[in-house]
């Protein structure tokens, strides 16, 4: 069986759209070129990519997008994607909540000042906490997410966590996970102590 030839185009960041399917694909030992771009070159870059934004997974010289159905592709090369039906359900509703979340920090990209400040607030108070809330009813007392094993909702979930813990959000306070979601914060801190995330973020 011929193995597809990969190349993953996204910033040169660590998180992001593209983090869950750089981890799943480093995961499953599935190789793939990780071509990454500084903010200053996305102009350029973009003119190339479907729709005018990235990641962007070429499959042979097919480019293709939505970080969402790119993540469930490399799930599924990975082993990291549910084959039950409805657990895969299930998978995809958490990575489309974190996705929905995701958009509506990025909405609030640009604003300054105290229009900056009521966004985030307004974000935060919305849509983040309730959120938060929400993920840590679904995962529970389970180690991970979809039927207790590792999956790409994890890893999506992680790169959102890591996000809101990086500080980098200006008034979203990096303790917002710990003080409203402690549940999530545990699940966070174990799965980056995952040899093989551990491994990954050693070598990139």
């Amino acid at each position: 069986m011929d193995v597809a030839k990969l190349k993953l185009t996204y910033f040169d960041v660590h998180g992001g759209r593209a983090e869950p399917i750089r981890l799943a694909l480093y995961l499953g030992g599935i190789e793939f070129e990780d071509y990454r771009f500084s903010y200053g070159e996305f102009p350029e870059v973009r003119k190339s990519t479907p729709l005018g934004q990235v990641p962007v997974l070429e499959i042979d010289g097919l480019a293709v997008t939505q970080s969402n159905a790119l993540t469930t592709y490399a799930g599924k090369l990975a082993g990291l994607y549910p084959k039950d039906d409805f657990q895969a359900l299930l998978c995809e509703e958490i990575m489309g909540s974190v996705e929905d979340v995701t958009s509506r920090i990025v909405s609030t990209f640009g604003l300054q000042g105290e229009a900056l400040i009521a966004a985030r607030e307004k974000v935060t108070q919305d849509y983040l906490i309730p959120h938060l809330n929400w993920l840590t009813t679904k995962l529970g007392d389970n180690k991970y997410f979809i039927e207790n094993t590792l999956s790409v909702a994890d890893l999506k979930t992680l790169a959102h966590l890591a996000w809101l813990n990086s500080g980098r959000l200006d008034h979203i306070a990096s303790s917002l996970v710990a003080e409203h979601a402690p549940t999530l914060q545990s699940f966070f801190n174990q799965l980056m102590q995952h040899p093989k995330i551990v491994e990954y973020y050693a070598t990139h």
